[in-house]
């Protein structure tokens, strides 16, 4: 963070001091909530969490090097107290992002969001110095933190925002307004939370209503193929930019083809001109997520070379979320299981099926959450499309709602040995041992709940161990 004064920062949040000797001490050193992190110059901030209240860490964090704690009480060492320790978290990062003046560029969607906030990331580094969400901290403690990690070199802030409710976006953009606005897509991901995709639009619009006017530099960039998204261009007085395959797109793909390894390459068209993009990272679906990063950093005065480039090279910075690694016996195992909702579970499934190219594939599938009452359907759905992909065996994982995804798949045509329901990770994990064979593909997909990671993780283990059936 930029360095500022304790006397200041009491001040922008309306806290009183305690136990501070100098007020003109500055914090300067990041701003954490994890004692773990502090480091000489930090502030911590003391959050009163289920099972860990942060207050108890205050005399251990300033022996660390914090120059002072953030809390609702006093603690008996240097403290800044105020009644609502996450209010006073925002008004800071609003108070710093104000005084640093970088362009701040903010991402929702109901899928993709966190890849694509990588993508721009990693566009935007090349021309300047920029600083963007750490995995999925996009929720109101999250944001401002990363914010405040937003320095005076930093010229980029990239944020990805999350919603669970109507006004939730509209909060954050209070805290660090935006002058680039991306809606990626309204799906179905949370839709038992919002009640329907129509309620889910409003939520994500909220962004774009935040965004100031075109003569003011406010860019809304709009998902052309989302019908959703691309009404919302009457929500906004931004300049209003538009993404996709769409011919009548800003900034598209032509020529969109997957690699034999399923990697996507295609035209990147842009006002400006063309040039041709061969990613590194697996799966269609992210034509769309190059195609939203492209826009911004054009939008932003990157030439479309400079951009081409730069998505050929950009790789995955979040973990968990396609990660494709081959063992040394040739199994691949693809790692997917950060989360789950309709629309990333087809996407990662088209992937599977490209890649697994004249080799076995496997699915390894379990819930995917707060879908309300379209949870059957969409489960179901999913498992009859594993088998239009003639996926060579679906793995249910869980209860109820991995049983509907086998009954999808049986519903299909899938009988027999092709699809398998089992009760947890280690009966998958179990299952897999025994059967894979050297150059099968394995996703693993799921809800973050479902914690299918652990299936992964436990498949490369016993690759490395060199412990594999050879039928």
């Amino acid at each position: 963070m930029i360095a500022l004064s304790l006397a200041e920062i009491a001040a922008v949040v309306g806290g009183q001091t305690y136990d501070i000797p100098d007020p003109s001490a500055e914090v300067t050193g990041p701003v954490v909530r994890d004692s773990r992190e502090v480091e000489p110059g930090s502030l911590f901030v003391a959050f009163v969490g289920e099972r860990v209240d942060g207050h108890d860490y205050a005399a251990a964090v300033v022996e660390a090097g914090a120059v002072a704690v953030l809390a609702s009480r006093p603690v008996g060492v240097p403290a800044i107290v105020v009644d609502d320790v996450q209010a006073a978290l925002g008004a800071l990062a609003r108070h710093v992002v104000h005084k640093l003046g970088t362009t701040l560029v903010a991402l929702t969607g109901s899928a993709g969001k966190t890849s694509t906030k990588d993508l721009i990331a990693q566009v935007l580094r090349r021309k300047a110095p920029t600083v963007f969400t750490p995995g999925s901290l996009n929720n109101e403690i999250g944001l401002p933190l990363t914010a405040l990690s937003a320095t005076g070199e930093t010229r980029f802030l990239v944020l990805e925002m999350g919603a669970r409710g109507i006004g939730h976006i509209r909060y954050l953009t209070g805290l660090t307004p935006p002058k680039v606005g991306l809606v990626l897509n309204v799906g179905t991901a949370h839709i038992g939370e919002f009640g329907g995709r129509e309620q889910i639009a409003q939520a994500k619009g909220e962004l774009v209503e935040s965004l100031p006017p075109a003569s003011d530099g406010g860019v809304a960039v709009l998902n052309a193929d989302d019908p959703l998204v691309r009404a919302m261009a009457s929500r906004t007085k931004a300049k209003v930019v538009l993404f996709g395959e769409s011919g009548e797109a800003d900034v598209r793909a032509e020529n969109v083809r997957l690699t034999d390894s399923g990697q996507p390459s295609f035209s990147l068209h842009t006002p400006s001109g063309c040039s041709d993009v061969t990613m590194r990272l697996y799966g269609e679906h992210h034509v769309s997520n190059a195609l939203a990063a492209a826009a911004v950093a054009h939008e932003l005065g990157m030439s479309v070379t400079e951009i081409a480039t730069a998505l050929s090279e950009a790789g995955s910075l979040s973990r968990w979320r396609m990660e494709v690694t081959e063992r040394p016996d040739g199994v691949t195992i693809v790692n997917d299981a950060y989360n789950a909702n309709p629309e990333s579970m087809r996407a990662a499934l088209r992937a599977l099926a490209a890649m697994g190219k004249g080799r076995r594939t496997w699915a390894v599938l379990g819930k995917m959450a707060e879908l309300g009452d379209e949870a059957l359907a969409e489960h179901d759905a999913v498992g009859r499309l594993a088998v239009r992909l003639n996926v060579s065996k679906l793995v249910a994982v869980g209860g109820r709602e991995a049983a509907w995804l086998q009954l999808g798949a049986y519903n299909e045509g899938s009988w027999g040995e092709e699809s398998v329901h089992v009760s947890d990770a280690q009966a998958a994990v179990d299952l897999l041992r025994s059967e894979l064979r050297p150059g099968d593909v394995v996703l693993v997909k799921a809800s973050r709940s479902v914690g299918l990671e652990s299936v992964a993780q436990a498949l490369l283990a016993t690759g490395a161990e060199g412990e594999v059936s050879a039928r």
